[in-house]
């Protein structure tokens, strides 16, 4: 492990894991250049770097834990302010933006304040990526375009010993600076967006910047960091214990194939919790082939009238006793040997949230990289029972949408990551009845001026989107809209579309 000790950018010293200085090339150099010349040498080895105000703050004990394999790169800013400014909101949809600084949060805004990056990725990037740069545009460069090859980027506040030491805040980039991560990193069309948010918004114009932009490339790297080996030295397997928990309503025989694929795998779960639900009175369960058939698992049912898939999995979460928790839809299909090969995946990446690749049965896979991702399948995936400690589906979002995308917000929000596992897949049948087909009425439903967007989803929006990041999305629903709208004048249409919006967000309070 090397410590690259830097001052605004620039190598000061080079310190071994005791902090002792240590000369293998040449300081004074940039950090981003410095980062290459170790590279050059040495293949396969962690390098930290670390502003000098903040050293004595640096963790030397938790690098370790941090960079559990080698394809982990994280830094953390313990200040309030990020290098890009807030108006990147205007263009970017994830979550990765709205940093919960208290946690591992994956993300891939990064700090030249404090962070590590292991030498093997940097050789794989060679000189696609230019060194001449900021280095915080240098780091968040790499991870913007690493997310999806397989580079697992995170705010990681364990990197230092005291979290929020008092320093000065980070240097925010200018609005030409902005233009530029746009235009390298987003499809062409984004940097009208972010101008049309400045104009919009702000009363900003900057046709100037916009025009100068047209002159810069889009970064497209082709870079296979999938070709890095590893294995993480977490150890978040010990009991290889399982618990599944399904929720049903009237889909009796695809529930029986499910516990059929349940019954033939290699390494079995340990207990099926089924709840069931039929909101008729005096309505019973159907399911008479949990009890007359013998399972080589024990199976806890619970019968409720009372609908909804987020009830259902609540009522079963605090049935959880095992060690990993599947939760499962009642139509999928997968094979034997599911959970051995989860189990095989969990020690390579030490993922304690796994999201399964789930297609219907004509779909085709086009995504074949382990990598971050911001869904979650409350259908299609497999938690470490720890994690989900607290944790419950919001009722709010009951039979609306966007309650799985909420409970991973949860996940995230206690310091968990989601790996989306492409080897490991996942049949969903789209069964024609039960779940969300069964017509439930909102209290919405007869609202004179219909809510657009959904109440749900913008419930979800308000509470983990920045304020930019709204402004954002109210900007490009009403301009997707206005395609499909009956009336093409401009005036009328936002008149239209602000009623709608403002329905939206008073649905959204009231839940």
């Amino acid at each position: 492990m090397l410590i690259l000790v830097h001052n605004n950018g620039f190598v000061n010293s080079i310190l071994d894991e005791g902090l002792k200085p240590i000369s293998i090339v040449e300081v004074g150099h940039s950090v981003t250049k410095t980062l290459q010349l170790i590279a050059a040498n040495n293949s396969e080895t962690l390098v930290v770097w670390c502003h000098q105000m903040i050293l004595s703050h640096l963790d030397i004990n938790a690098l370790d834990d941090i960079f559990h394999h080698r394809r982990v790169f994280a830094s953390f800013n313990p200040t309030d302010t990020e290098y890009l400014p807030k108006q990147l909101g205007y263009v970017e949809r994830s979550f990765a933006v709205n940093i919960n600084k208290t946690v591992t949060y994956p993300t891939w805004l990064m700090s030249s304040y404090v962070g590590g990056i292991n030498t093997a990725v940097i050789k794989k990037l060679g000189n696609n990526i230019k060194t001449n740069q900021c280095l915080d545009y240098y780091l968040t460069s790499i991870a913007k375009l690493g997310t999806t090859e397989g580079l697992f980027c995170y705010s990681e506040p364990k990197l230092l010993k005291t979290r929020r030491p008092e320093i000065t805040a980070c240097k925010t980039a200018s609005t030409a600076v902005l233009f530029k991560f746009v235009r390298q990193h987003y499809k062409w069309v984004w940097v009208f967006f972010l101008s049309f948010g400045y104009l919009v918004f702000e009363k900003r114009i900057t046709l100037f910047l916009l025009i100068k932009s047209f002159f810069i490339k889009q970064l497209k790297l082709s870079f296979d960091l999938e070709r890095i080996p590893i294995t993480s030295t977490k150890t978040l397997l010990k009991e290889k214990t399982i618990d599944v928990i399904i929720p049903t309503i009237g889909r009796k025989q695809y529930l029986y194939d499910v516990l059929k694929d349940l019954s033939v795998q290699s390494i079995l779960p340990k207990t099926v919790i089924i709840v069931e639900q039929n909101s008729l009175e005096g309505s019973i369960s159907e399911l008479n082939y949990i009890h007359d058939y013998k399972w080589p698992f024990a199976i806890k049912h619970t019968f409720t009238h009372q609908s909804g898939v987020c009830n259902a999995r609540n009522i079963a979460l605090q049935q959880v006793e095992s060690e990993w928790v599947f939760f499962a839809d009642d139509d999928i299909r997968f094979n034997t040997n599911f959970f051995q090969d989860s189990f095989s995946e969990i020690a390579k990446y030490g993922a304690s949230v796994l999201n399964y690749l789930c297609l219907q049965p004509q779909q085709k896979q086009t995504y074949f990289k382990t990598h971050q991702t911001s869904v979650f399948g409350s259908g299609s995936s497999m938690v470490k029972t720890t994690a989900l400690n607290g944790l419950r589906f919001n009722l709010s979002y009951e039979f609306g949408f966007g309650e799985d995308t909420e409970f991973g917000m949860q996940l995230r929000n206690k310091g968990n990551d989601i790996i989306f596992m492409p080897n490991i897949k996942i049949t969903h049948l789209k069964a024609p009845i039960g779940g969300y087909r069964t017509k439930v009425k909102q209290l919405w439903d007869n609202d004179s001026i219909g809510p657009r967007p959904s109440p749900t989803m913008m419930l979800l929006n308000q509470t983990y989107f920045t304020k930019t990041q709204l402004l954002g999305y109210k900007m490009f629903l009403a301009i997707r809209g206005y395609k499909s709208s009956a009336s093409k004048k401009p005036k009328r249409y936002m008149k239209n579309f602000r009623k709608h919006w403002e329905r939206s967000l008073f649905w959204s309070n009231k839940l």
